[in-house]
């Protein structure tokens, strides 16, 4: 094969990738219009019209006609009668799409993707500077959107798997947080409140302590604690955990995907070290990337990349800490966390036995 037949099977493999990449942000931001407005959720009960729809939802029939057609030539949506008058087709959402759609307790529950996705593309011009200064993009840039999306991309997962997966693969810890007196743990970066929610829910005697340094973050974590019922255990504060100042004893402190975000990620492992003394435990879930750089990545680090940056090495490049890694980015290896766990303090961090798709647990012994 010759240079030339190379050259164009790779721009022919690279058009149609890209094609394929323009119909997937379509269906991202469409999807997300559908949820915004509730269409969703209409079509799941029954067939409707475009008209019915509109009415339903209180939007405008013409534009609700337009994205009606749209999902159904996606693939998303069915259609009764396709040749039938415009405003006579009828649109339903079908059985098998409702699950990544709708139902938000469902560990397949893809919706919070979008309104991510949505949000990440929000500071582009701020990422832009960032890129040709050297600065960063601040967490509060990205929005409302991505901190709901995030918040509630993570929630089935920590209110199904914390208590009956993640917390037990430390049996000792296990059994500490079912005992009496109650344990005390510290969750920090705790976001929208439902790692704190999770464990309060799988340990039921146990007081939670949920931190984080974003405002409307707190106030989301807030409400959503009175909500669950919990606030006579759970408690959110608006907190720095890389300031010294934090010095309560806990049983056990957990963190959660917010390692890597961080400027000074030596700085809140030191506090964590600090909270737990010299017999609690530290539990961090960060992403599965592989042990090193390959050209090809591993299955997850495709996605990883992508919201590294966009997201994460500029939210860490933001916050120029005492100890600024030069921003660890999502892609963050378990050797990178070790040489982070060791500059704190901690004397041994060990890989725990949980098969996750995204996540890898890590304990780190004090």
């Amino acid at each position: 094969m010759t240079t030339q037949s190379v050259a164009m099977q790779q721009k022919e493999a690279l058009i149609e990738r890209l094609l394929k990449s323009v119909a997937g942000t379509f269906d991202i931001f469409t999807i997300y219009i559908g949820d915004q407005l509730g269409f969703y959720r209409a079509l799941a009960e029954g067939w409707l019209t475009s008209t019915e729809l509109a009415t339903q939802t209180n939007t405008i029939e013409r534009y609700v006609r337009e994205w009606l057609e749209q999902q159904t030539v996606t693939g998303i949506l069915e259609i009764d009668d396709e040749n039938a008058p415009a405003k006579t087709r009828r649109y339903h959402l079908p059985a098998g799409h409702v699950e990544a759609l709708l139902d938000r307790d469902s560990l397949d529950y893809l919706t919070p993707l979008t309104y991510m996705l949505v949000g990440v593309t929000r500071p582009l011009t701020s990422l832009l500077n960032a890129y040709r200064s050297g600065g960063g993009v601040p967490y509060r840039e990205y929005g409302t959107m991505f901190r709901e999306g995030q918040a509630a991309i993570n929630r089935s997962m920590f209110l199904q798997q914390l208590g009956t997966e993640w917390i037990p693969a430390m049996p000792d810890l296990h059994a500490r947080l079912q005992a009496d007196p109650p344990a005390r743990i510290a969750d920090i970066g705790c976001g929208g409140g439902w790692s704190s929610i999770g464990i309060a829910q799988a340990y039921t005697k146990v007081q939670v302590d949920g931190y984080d340094l974003d405002t409307p973050s707190v106030e989301l974590a807030q409400q959503n604690v009175r909500e669950a019922g919990l606030s006579d255990r759970v408690t959110i504060h608006h907190h720095d955990v890389s300031n010294p100042i934090l010095t309560q004893q806990y049983d056990l402190v957990t963190a959660f995907e917010c390692i890597h975000d961080l400027g000074n990620p030596v700085g809140a492992l030191q506090t964590m070290r600090r909270l737990v003394g010299d017999n609690g435990a530290v539990l961090i879930a960060d992403e599965r990337v592989g042990d090193r750089f390959t050209a090809s990545g591993n299955d997850i680090e495709w996605m990883m990349y992508g919201w590294s940056v966009l997201h994460c090495l500029p939210v860490g490049m933001a916050d120029d800490g005492e100890y600024h890694c030069g921003g660890t980015g999502t892609v963050m290896r378990t050797d990178t966390l070790r040489g982070y766990a060791q500059a704190a303090g901690f004397r041994d961090i060990e890989i725990l036995p949980v098969d996750n798709f995204f996540f890898r647990f890590y304990r780190l012994y004090p």
